[in-house]
């Protein structure tokens, strides 16, 4: 069965900022003072965003989707290259791909409405025309991956109730379906086995705590494969395709993932791979000729090849520095799509032959208007918190940036809770490095990728340690000889947005400005209101926030909107209006309380758009707002005489 990443609702990301804002991190470059040119927010949005990768039946074509137009489409490439071919031509909704059909030209591709989440799947026929595969209202559908005979394909929908994802086998000629797994308690499908007897799930206990199970469709078993004592992440990552085993990753007895296999057949289970990092997955080609493992290596991603027989390493194509990732091998395991990307390199799409050797990029991402020189390289920095606990970060440093020129700063904290501040391309942080500001990019306690006593460390504790991280983390920014410490801002999205409120409501003297990007205002308020689709792990983010029903007083004492009194340094806000995860009110009475204080108040809603912005235009307003606003606030202040 093709990996179906899309289908797994990850515990660690829940208010996570989406389209995730990567970061990156090369070595140190010589202190070489630069002049770069300035670009506009207009230049930099030129840029295009890609992503997918589905190889066509002759394996001519790759099928991914781009934002080109100015909002995301399906579209087409020849692997050896040239003119991307548009599938489809919304210009309202985003448009996903998701895979060609195994035997014909067909796509199936995947869209919500104005950001709501509710995402119905859609195939473009023979004809061109588009067909609702999942049909409804107020449902949402994911891709579960094709029968490893290509027949037929499943599809997870929460259609008869919306807390549960029940499981359909699709037939790929008629699309006539039969329920494969009506789910009753709130599992997350990982994978189904190529023989489609076997389906994995993942079941969360708490945000560190989960365990898989394993569902024979023949004699509709479930059986815990897990049991463990203590705190112990299991997850299921891919069956092999002969659906003899099952492999899986698992955090039991140490700080890092690890992956183990578990025989079907025999119920034995034994180590596979391990690293120093957490390993954030591994599948397989089509035939089993090859295992790919991902390892999530301080922010940046590491992408192990193997023989799958051997078990012998294989090389990788040797390209510029920067993170291969997203690989997707053919089904005749002759030719291997992946993305590239690094610091000062949005993602591009290649493909690799493993016949000849060659390997073809096959995108421009990067806008023709933009010198990457005038980019920057950013770094992997590490300081001692309040409590002498290390925290790691990526630092941006603006050429221009001296100790003669000193800049302001932003400490930019990622989404969550239990999100990872990571490497590659961002055209917003780059944007506002190349305007002169120094961001650094924290992972504070409680952020996934450096072991789970860390990730663990936020626990109950939000409005207070992971805050007094990112006051620990101006202190550091202070410290830098080209930093004006008199002139730092706190920037962040969604559980960032949190820690942007927090920082201004519970730490009030501590950063200039603040921008909150559809950020946590109310917990009691975001924890009611949840989407019901996120019932599998309602409980896990209730003991990792607070339980509203039982601690009220808890949720009050953190949440920045009853201590919004006590606000008084300007803030921007930015929010979709149709946001499901943090919902527009959340914005609206921070907004309505801020401005009571006689604080500079900026608040901008996109009514088409949801938990994170996919649209150019909307990304142009938001990030050019941003600017503006840093700007008047931050790097040129008003005076008390002008003020």
């Amino acid at each position: 069965m093709h990996p179906a990443p899309a289908v797994r609702l990850r515990t660690l990301a829940l208010l996570m900022l989406a389209p995730a804002l990567a970061l990156a991190a090369p070595p140190k470059s010589a202190e070489t003072p630069r002049a770069p040119k300035r670009y506009t927010i207009e230049q930099f949005m030129e840029s295009t965003r890609f992503g997918g990768a589905s190889f066509s039946p002759d394996e001519k074509r790759i099928l991914f989707q781009s934002n080109a137009t100015g909002i995301f489409n399906a579209y087409t490439v020849a692997v050896k290259g040239g003119t991307p071919t548009a599938m489809t031509r919304s210009k309202t909704d985003s448009t996903f791909a998701v895979s060609y059909f195994p035997k014909d030209g067909r796509i199936l591709y995947t869209r919500d409405q104005g950001g709501n989440e509710n995402n119905h799947l859609y195939v473009r026929g023979l004809d061109g025309r588009e067909k609702d595969l999942t049909p409804g209202e107020k449902l949402k559908a994911s891709f579960a991956g094709w029968s490893g005979d290509d027949t037929a394909f499943y599809v997870a929908t929460n259609e008869r109730d919306p807390r549960f994802f029940d499981l359909y086998r699709y037939d790929a000629k008629t699309y006539a379906r039969t329920r494969v797994y009506e789910d009753k308690v709130g599992y997350e499908l990982s994978d189904v086995s190529p023989d489609g007897r076997w389906l994995a799930f993942d079941k969360s206990n708490t945000t560190a705590d989960s365990d898989v199970y394993l569902y024979d469709v023949q004699t509709q078993e479930l059986k815990h494969l897990t049991p463990h004592k203590g705190i112990a992440a299991y997850s299921a990552s891919s069956f092999d395709p002969d659906s003899r085993a099952l492999y899986f990753l698992t955090n039991d007895g140490s700080e890092f993932t690890r992956v183990r296999r578990y025989e079907l057949a025999t119920g034995k289970t034994e180590d596979v791979e391990s690293a120093e990092w957490d390993v954030m997955y591994t599948v397989f080609s089509k035939k089993g000729k090859y295992r790919i493992t991902a390892i999530n290596e301080d922010g940046r991603t590491v992408i192990r090849l193997y023989d799958a027989k051997s078990g012998q390493k294989l090389p990788l194509p040797e390209l510029p520095a920067g993170d291969i990732t997203s690989v997707r091998i053919s089904p005749s395991e002759n030719l291997m799509a992946f993305y590239h990307n690094g610091d000062r390199s949005p993602s591009n799409l290649y493909v690799h032959d493993f016949r000849s050797g060659k390997t073809t990029r096959l995108t421009q991402a990067l806008s023709r208007h933009i010198d990457a020189a005038d980019l920057v390289d950013s770094e992997v920095v590490r300081f001692k918190s309040f409590d002498d606990m290390e925290v790691p970060n990526i630092l941006f440093k603006p050429h221009q940036a001296t100790a003669e020129s000193k800049a302001p700063a932003l400490v930019w904290v990622h989404g969550g809770p239990g999100g990872q501040t990571r490497k590659g391309y961002s055209p917003f942080i780059q944007y506002l490095v190349n305007h002169g500001y120094v961001v650094l990019g924290i992972n504070n306690r409680g952020s996934s990728g450096y072991g789970k006593t860390f990730f663990t460390a936020d626990d109950g504790k939000h409005g207070r340690e992971p805050l007094w991280d990112c006051v620990a983390a101006k202190k550091y920014l202070a410290s830098l000889p080209y930093v004006d410490g008199s002139r730092v801002g706190i920037i962040g999205g969604s559980y960032g947005g949190y820690m942007v409120l927090s920082a201004l409501a519970f730490q009030p003297e501590e950063f200039n400005v603040g921008v909150d990007i559809f950020g946590v205002s109310n917990w009691l308020r975001t924890l009611k209101s949840i989407p019901p689709y996120w019932e599998s792990f309602r409980l896990a983010l209730y003991q990792e926030v607070g339980n509203p029903e039982k601690e009220e007083q808890k949720l009050r004492d953190t949440s920045p909107l009853f201590h919004a009194d006590k606000i008084r340094k300007p803030l921007l806000v930015l929010q979709g209006a149709n946001d499901p995860r943090v919902i527009k009110p959340e914005s609206d009475e921070i907004v309505q309380a801020v401005q009571k204080n006689g604080v500079p108040v900026e608040y901008v809603v996109f009514p088409d758009e949801g938990h994170g912005f996919t649209k150019k235009a909307n990304e142009v307003k938001a990030y050019s707002t941003t600017l503006q606003f840093l700007d008047r606030h931050l790097k040129n202040p008003p005076t008390a005489a002008n003020d």
